[in-house]
C-alpha cells in the first residue's frame, strides 16, 4: 500500500470513508464489518467517519461504534488512524442541523472519544461552519482539545481559503487536514486543494466518485473516465482515484464504501499510474 502524509502520521493514500454504512440505505452489520475488515486487508490505515453519521435520532455515533467494534476485531486495528468530526447533527428524520458553539465541540468529542474506546482521538475534524458561530470560537475549541490532549491532531472540513488560513492561525500552524468535497462533478474545492499543496495540509476529498456513476453513458461529461477506465482494463472509479491522487501529494480520498469488494477496488487505484496526456484530459473534463 503506497502511503500518504496526515500532520506526523503516514497513512495509506486511499481511505475509508465510513458514512455510507450508517446512514439510510445501510447495510447489515456483518457487511459493514466485513467492508471495513476488507479495507484493513488490503492495506488501508486511514477511516473517516463522523458523530453525525447515523440514521435513527437515538443512534447518535452509530458509525464511530461500528468502527471502534470493526477495529477491535481485526488483527491491523490497532494501526488504524482514525478521523472522527464534530459539529453537525442529525434529527433522524434525515434532516442536518449545524451547532459550531464550542460548549457542543468539546461535548461531543468526549462522546466521541468513548465510543472510540481512546484516550485521545487520532484526528478530530470540525465538521462545517456554523454561520451563528464566529468561525474562530469553534476552531479555538479544536484547539482547546488538541492542547488538553484530548485529540492528537487537529483538521477542518467544508472550509474555504480564508477559513483554511484562520484555522491554521488558531491552531498555532498545527492545521493537518482539510476535508472538503471533491470529484469530477465537483471542482469548486481546487482553490483549497492548491492552497493545502502550499502549506502541507492533507486535503482529504469526500465523495471523490461524484459523477463516476454517470461516466459510461453516452455522451456524459465524464465518458473520458469510462474510456481510460476500459484502456487500462479497471473500473472508471479507480481511475477516477488514480487521478486525484496525480493531482498533489497532499490528496487523500476517502471514498465511501459499504461492500467488501467496493473498497478492494478503491484501493488498488494506488497501483494505477495515468500518463500525463491521461490526467491532463481528466482535468479538463
Amino acid at each position: 500500500m503506497h502511503t500518504r502524509r496526515i500532520g506526523d502520521v503516514e497513512v495509506s493514500a486511499i481511505g475509508l470513508g465510513g458514512m455510507p454504512m450508517s446512514i439510510e440505505g445501510r447495510p447489515d452489520e456483518a457487511r459493514s464489518l466485513a467492508t471495513i475488515h476488507a479495507a484493513l486487508d488490503t492495506g488501508l490505515t486511514l477511516i473517516d467517519t463522523a458523530d453525525a453519521y447515523h440514521r435513527d435520532a437515538g443512534e447518535v455515533g452509530h458509525n464511530e461504534t461500528l468502527i471502534a467494534k470493526a477495529l477491535a476485531s481485526h488483527e491491523r486495528g490497532t494501526d488504524v488512524l482514525v478521523a472522527t468530526k464534530g459539529g453537525h447533527l442529525r434529527a433522524g428524520d434525515g434532516s442536518w442541523s449545524l451547532d459550531g458553539s464550542p460548549a457542543h465541540i468539546k461535548e461531543a468529542c468526549e462522546a466521541s472519544l468513548r465510543r472510540l474506546g481512546v484516550e485521545a482521538i487520532g484526528l478530530y475534524q470540525f465538521h462545517r461552519p456554523d454561520p451563528r458561530v464566529p468561525y474562530e470560537e469553534s476552531v479555538g475549541a479544536v484547539r482547546d482539545l488538541l492542547d488538553e490532549g484530548k485529540i492528537r491532531m487537529a483538521g477542518i472540513s467544508n472550509a474555504d481559503p480564508d477559513q483554511i488560513r484562520l484555522a491554521n492561525e488558531i491552531l498555532g500552524g498545527r492545521l493537518v487536514s482539510v476535508q472538503n468535497q471533491f470529484s469530477p462533478a465537483f471542482r469548486s474545492s481546487e482553490p483549497e486543494l492548491r492552497l493545502c499543496g502550499e502549506l502541507g495540509i492533507a486535503f482529504l476529498p469526500w465523495s471523490p466518485l461524484g459523477g463516476i456513476s454517470r461516466a459510461g453513458g453516452l455522451g456524459s461529461a465524464y465518458a473520458p473516465f469510462a474510456r481510460i477506465a476500459a484502456a487500462h482494463g479497471v473500473s472508471p472509479q479507480r481511475v477516477c482515484l488514480a487521478w486525484m491522487l496525480a493531482k498533489s501529494p497532499v490528496v487523500v480520498p476517502i471514498p465511501g464504501a459499504s461492500r467488501p469488494e467496493t473498497i478492494r477496488d478503491s484501493a488498488a487505484a494506488v497501483d494505477l499510474v495515468l500518463s500525463a496526456e491521461e490526467s491532463a484530459e481528466l482535468d479538463a473534463v
